[in-house]
Parts: C-alpha cells; structure tokens; sequence
C-alpha cells in the first residue's frame, strides 16, 4: 500500500483527503515539484527545492515547512514506500478556505501534499528506441518559469500528441520551440547542443540545467538560443530532459526522421553522464 503525506501525516494514499475547496482544486492556485528517484535516493535534490521555493515565492504563497524538512518527508515517502526507482511528487497549494473567492484570505494555512511512483525510466524500450515529437501552438499562460499546477494546455498538447503517434509535444511560439509539455527541449548543430534561454517564457529545466553543465565540463557547447522547428527536423539529433525521462533521445518531428531515426550518441553520452551524476549525489 502506497504511503502519501498530508499536512504533517503520513498515510495510505487512498485514504488521503484534500477539501474540495482547496484552492488548488477550485483556482490552480498551487505550485508542483517532480523529483527523480534512482537507487533509492532523490536526484538533484537542493536543485528542485530551490524552484520549488522560487515558484512558490514568485506566487505568494509560503512553504508550511523549511526546505530542510520538506526534503526529510520526501526522503521518508521513498524508505516508507521501498521506492529504488521512480519519482516523488510534491503538491503545495494556497489551501482552503470556507467558500469560493478570487481574493484568499492572508492567514490561510497552505496545503502540502506528497506521493511517490515506482516508475522505470533507466532500461525502457524509449531509450533503446528513442521517442517521436509533435508540434502544438504553445497556448500556455505568460509565467511559464513558474511551476504551476494549471497544467490544461499541457495535458491537452499531451493528448493531442499521443493522437498524432508521438509520446511528447512540442509546444510552438511565433515560429519558435518553447520548451516540451513537460520536458525541455534540446538539439543538436555545428555550434554545439542548443536550447532556449531561461526567462518567463519557459521552465528552468533542474535536469535540463545539470545536463548542460555536465555537457560543458565535458568540452561540449551549449547555446542558449531560441531554434525553430525548421531548424530541429535539420539537426544531427534532438532530446528531451525532464525528471522523468533523464535525457531522452527524439528520432521524429512531426513524423519527419531526425539524423537517421535512431537514438543520437550524443544524448546516449549526456544520458549516461546524467546517471552518473545522480547516483554520486544522490540524497
């Protein structure tokens, strides 16, 4: 039986009870983290509580515990659970109020919410095989660096792309890749592995931005640059990092071959790099 927390409990999570009106669940007024698990310990750990507190800072809302503790209740969902590989999820949102109202009241106390899932992601056919992208109008909200429970946009490109064969979408500005629906996006050129600059306009990737300073230790350039999606289906490979998938090979666009269809060597190189750096920090 899988153990949740709730607002200082520890507790099977089907017994897990939230207010139907917590402003989470009414306004999307919450602020979510995903942090990956592999040998039993958090990966990158300090990387995603530091955005956690910035995305939550960014919206108004305090954390109901030090970063300190939240990471000691994470570290507990994954020995409670026996989790060796997967994920901890972490919700916080405003919390609930007695009624229904744009406007919170200042004292109300924040809601904090953890779950774990055993999910595979380090020998998967998606590795050996690579992954397809379809391209979506980025329909998204201006505050994209904040990490936002308001995830419709996301979840509808996410279905979209899995109606159009593909396993990840990319979400598309005037012309231009913003970032995947819960990935960052990655290519490959003569200058080096290209992404987009950090601004409002997308995430600050926690993997994506370990990935890049790995590659750079490595002597590989990384060009912070907006690309177009002209340029993507042109480049010698393409990738996607997220907790989830690590770094994760593209072999089609929009049903186009990227290279020669089969997982580039250089995201296999930086994916390995990446579990490297992960099992030696691991907390």
């Amino acid at each position: 039986m899988s153990v949740a927390y709730l607002n200082g409990a520890y507790l099977p999570l089907a017994d897990a009870r939230i207010s139907p009106l917590d402003r989470g669940f009414l306004f999307a007024d919450g602020i979510y983290e995903v942090a990956a698990v592999i040998d039993g310990k958090l990966v990158d750990s300090a990387s995603h509580l530091a955005r956690l507190e910035r995305s939550t800072s960014a919206i108004g809302i305090r954390l109901p515990l030090p970063l300190a503790e939240i990471e000691a209740v994470q570290k507990e969902l994954v020995a409670r659970n026996g989790l060796s590989e997967g994920l901890v999820y972490l919700q916080v949102t405003r919390g609930a109020d007695r009624t229904r109202d744009f406007i919170a009241p200042q004292d109300l106390a924040p809601t904090l919410f953890l779950f774990v899932q055993d999910k595979p992601f380090l020998d998967v056919p998606a590795v050996r095989d690579g992954i397809a992208v379809a391209t979506m109008p980025d329909l998204r909200w201006a505050r994209r660096d904040i990490k936002s429970v308001g995830l419709l946009a996301q979840a509808m490109a996410k279905q979209a792309a899995r109606a159009a064969g593909a396993q990840e979408a990319w979400m598309v500005e005037d012309g231009f890749v913003t970032e995947g629906a819960s990935s960052t996006a990655f290519i490959l050129t003569d200058d080096g592995i290209v992404t987009r600059p950090y601004s409002q306009a997308v995430l600050a990737g926690c993997t994506g931005a370990a990935l890049a300073a790995l590659a750079e230790e490595s002597g590989i350039a990384v060009v912070r640059r907006a690309f177009t999606v002209a340029e993507a289906m042109d480049a010698k490979e393409a990738f996607i990092t997220s907790a989830s998938t690590l770094c994760q090979s593209v072999v089609r666009i929009d049903g186009q071959a990227i290279g020669d269809g089969t997982p580039g060597p250089l995201a296999m190189r930086l994916r390995q790099l990446y579990i490297d750096f992960a099992r030696k920090t691991g907390v």
